[in-house]
């Protein structure tokens, strides 16, 4: 018997030792191929990056990890409770392996002949996550455990249920437990119920098999007997327990909802990110903070959508998008959903057509349209020409109909279509280009295209101002008379007989530069620009920021013919607002790590303010200096030094043109505008020909908007339809939001500016009695002659020889 004892007890040590050099072996074997766990203090996890606006509101994510990590600190007990019970009741005891499981899990391969379970502790599967593949072989799970046992010597508890929280994957690109929280309940793990914990915890086995959206039966099952198991080891109470199994799974999608609407913004950030940093812009957790702020981007928003809105039904009603008689309910309801929402535009089929409106199918269900809602919808036929004005429902649809509806702040439906125009709006600050809201269409969910920034169109008699600043920085005064009239002349340049006209047709003779501007005539701003020189003038426009090649080498530059983006016509006229300093747009304002560590701040070159930015033509000769908005910074932006704009014109130009614009609004094409009540305003309208694209461009010293509305395939928007009817009314709408409150704000009078007496008639300096004689503003050595000076050979109010003008004629 004793030597029986003795020969099992020997086996014992000889089988506890063959282990025990089993497992030196395998350490020896596996350990120099062991990643260091010191590196899981560093780890870096994928988070997506993040665009928010100026006052910090999500703009947009983009990655394909969702993920928010979260500090140990702030993790509900309950839910690590609710992990442990589900995952590795005995976490807080073992020292990164638990035998009995490993022992369960080799029982389980014994009698099942397969691996159904690896007996992982959550250590392990940390390791696992970190460090591993999922292949499921015996030396992997050896290296598993070598690392498990690494983990827990090196790390705490705590720093390990953190690290796997944030790493596990949780179905839905929900990775990490908070980020689980924002896609099935909208809200942080910190606010969720037991019962919504319970269903978390019971992801990481099996996030396909247990998802409550696309399994919430098994789901159900899972969280329940979480919350058995928590209540079993005594973690909560019978009547906390009873309370969660008996609350329903109400889980549901969400998406990170945008807090303002701005996807053209954000796909412009979004491009920036990925040409700074490449594809490591989408997993690195930055977080980009634009120059847009909430506020003036839904105001934009609503300007833009309205406008459009207004315009096509003005135009009338272009029928349903699509006919489906004779269908079911239910197949309206599943045509429903392969509908987009357009602009908040709903889809809706129309199941019944009554006298006092319709009733239509919606992702709501059943609801009612009213007949107020839809008597503007007589039949379009053309842009030019509508059918007769509906007598009754019966008149615009019929059952079967797919159509848009409008929600109301009331909830109730109005009858609407989506816009076939198109709209574009930009809005910078004048003094250092940055972009303060931004639309580059009605709809990026029905076209991510930017009109903005990508759609290069004739911008129309809204070009005219910069032909004008280049008479006025050439001799040129408000009061030099141009003959309005007729011209027919062959073009160097075109080699073809031109005969240009005004848009109404009418000519009125010798004419004032500045009445000329507000009055957009024609045959003016190309008698200057012919007097100037097309290249000598296209040399000076280029300074605004235009490449040379979209600019026409010919006389109908003067009418608009250039092929220009909205941003560059924005960026142009921003010269006029901040006194003659050249500015570059830019969007992104500051970058930071996941860290919150500054990475970039915008220092862009800004047209100085006050008494510096009053002295007219003085300024460095310097070229221009780089826009560091386009470029890394030192991690301290706050040392940067702040960069001065390029002056590009004279300042006293600036202040005498934006004189003439205010006018363009005051008494010109822009007199809509008047309805704003302000008295800092400038601007002027622009329309091509046939109203193929209609353009309002203006500012105070706050804010430069560009507005353009046309077609993607150019077409007129109608004979009636101009710069003053199309895009003033966007203009209007966004800048009379965004300047509410605001006290009047413009540039301030430079030096050398003179205030002169001018006789109408002459365009000379009047004299004591001269009748209807007006102010005008001169750059002190452009005054014109008075009528005892023209002894000295020259035209007054102009640069060319007296002998060629009376009255004043260029050519």
């Amino acid at each position: 018997m004793i030597r029986l004892l003795k020969f099992f007890g020997w086996s014992i040590v000889a089988a506890f030792c063959g282990l025990l050099l089993a497992l030196s072996g395998a350490f020896l074997y596996l350990s120099p191929g062991l990643p260091s766990v010191e590196a899981l203090r560093t780890i870096q996890l994928q988070i997506p990056l993040r665009v928010y606006s100026s006052d910090g509101k999500l703009i947009a994510e983009f990655g394909e990890m969702r993920r928010n990590p979260i500090r140990f600190a702030e993790i509900p007990p309950n839910f690590i409770n609710a992990l442990l019970s589900a995952e590795d009741d005995n976490f807080a005891n073992h020292y990164g392996v638990d035998p009995s499981s490993l022992m369960r899990a080799a029982t389980q391969l014994v009698k099942s002949g397969h691996i159904q379970s690896g007996g992982s502790t959550i250590t392990m599967q940390v390791a696992k996550n970190f460090f591993l593949t999922s292949e499921r072989s015996f030396s992997r799970k050896a290296t598993e455990i070598l690392l498990a046992l690494q983990i827990e010597r090196q790390l705490t508890k705590d720093e390990i249920l953190e690290l796997y929280v944030n790493k596990i994957y949780l179905g839905n690109r929900a990775y990490g437990i908070e980020a689980a929280a924002q896609v099935y309940y909208g809200k942080s793990i910190r606010d969720v119920s037991l019962a919504q914990m319970a269903m978390i915890a019971g992801l990481p086995k099996a996030p396909s098999r247990f998802n409550p959206l696309a399994n919430p039966a098994r789901s159900k099952e899972r969280r329940d007997w979480i919350l058995g198991r928590m209540y079993k080891l005594g973690k909560i109470t019978e009547a906390a327990y009873t309370e969660a199994v008996n609350e329903p799974l109400n889980a549901s999608y969400h998406v990170p909802t945008p807090e303002v609407s701005a996807p053209y913004i954000a796909e412009m950030a979004r491009a920036e990110m990925v040409g700074r940093y490449g594809s490591d812009a989408y997993t690195e957790g930055f977080r980009v903070t634009t120059t847009v702020p909430s506020d003036l981007q839904e105001m934009a928003n609503t300007a833009v959508h309205e406008g459009l809105m207004t315009y096509d039904q003005r135009h009338g009603y272009r029928g349903p998008e699509s006919r489906l008689p004779g269908k079911t309910q239910a197949a309206w309801a599943n045509e429903l959903t392969k509908q987009r929402t357009i602009s908040g535009l709903e889809p809706a089929i129309v199941t019944q057509v009554e006298k006092n409106g319709i009733e239509v199918l919606t992702r709501n269900g059943q609801e009612h349209v009213a007949w107020e809602s839809m008597k503007w919808a007589r039949p379009f036929l053309n842009t030019n020409s509508m059918g007769p004005s509906p007598r009754q429902p019966a008149d615009v649809t019929q059952v079967g109909d797919l159509v848009r509806v409008q929600r109301q702040a009331d909830n109730s439906l109005k009858f609407s279509q989506i816009p076939v125009a198109q709209g574009a709006l930009v809005t910078l600050d004048p003094q250092n280009g940055a972009i303060r809201a931004l639309v580059g269409g009605f709809a990026f969910e029905q076209s991510n295209y930017n009109r903005a920034t990508q759609a290069k169109r004739q911008p129309g008699s809204s070009f005219k101002p910069f032909v004008y600043s280049a008479a006025l920085d050439n001799g040129y005064t408000p009061a030099s008379l141009v003959n309005d009239a007729p011209i027919v002349f062959v073009d160097e340049y075109l080699d073809k007989v031109w005969r240009p006209k005004n848009d109404n047709n009418t000519f009125l003779g010798p004419i004032r530069m500045r009445e000329a501007l507000y009055k957009s005539r024609n045959l003016v701003s190309i008698r200057l620009l012919q007097s100037m020189g097309v290249d000598r003038t296209i040399d000076y426009i280029s300074k605004f920021g235009f490449n040379k090649q979209d600019l026409p080498r010919n006389l109908s530059l003067a009418l608009g013919t250039a092929t220009l983006t909205p941003i560059e016509i924005a960026t142009g006229w921003s010269t006029f607002a901040n006194g003659g300093y050249k500015i570059t747009p830019y969007i992104i304002d500051k970058i930071e790590s996941r860290n919150s560590e500054l990475l970039f701040s915008a220092n862009p070159p800004s047209a100085p303010t006050g008494d510096t930015a009053s002295s007219g033509i003085a300024a460095p000769e310097n070229g221009f200096t780089i826009n560091t908005a386009t470029g890394e910074t030192p991690v301290q932006p706050a040392a940067q030094a702040p960069v001065t704009a390029e002056r590009i014109i004279d300042g006293r130009t600036t202040y005498i043109l934006n004189s003439m614009l205010e006018d363009v609004i005051k008494l010109g094409t822009g007199r809509r505008a008047l309805a704003l009540g302000r008295s800092d305003l400038a601007g002027k309208t622009g329309t091509t020909n046939d109203s193929k694209d209609a353009w309002f461009s203006g500012y105070n010293a706050d804010y430069v908007t560009t507005v353009w509305t046309g077609f993607d395939q150019p077409e007129s928007l109608g004979r009636r339809e101009y710069g003053g009817t199309v895009a003033l009314p966007i203009w209007m709408n966004f800048m009379g939001a965004a300047l509410k409150g605001k006290p009047p704000h413009t540039q301030p009078e430079p030096e050398g500016i003179l205030s002169l007496r001018v006789d109408p008639v002459s365009g000379r300096a009047a004299t004591p009695g001269t009748p209807n004689a007006y102010f005008e503003l001169f750059k002190s050595e452009d005054t014109p002659p008075s009528v005892n000076e023209l002894g000295n050979g020259m035209a007054p109010g102009s640069p060319l020889p007296a002998d060629e003008a009376a009255p004043i004629d260029l050519f």
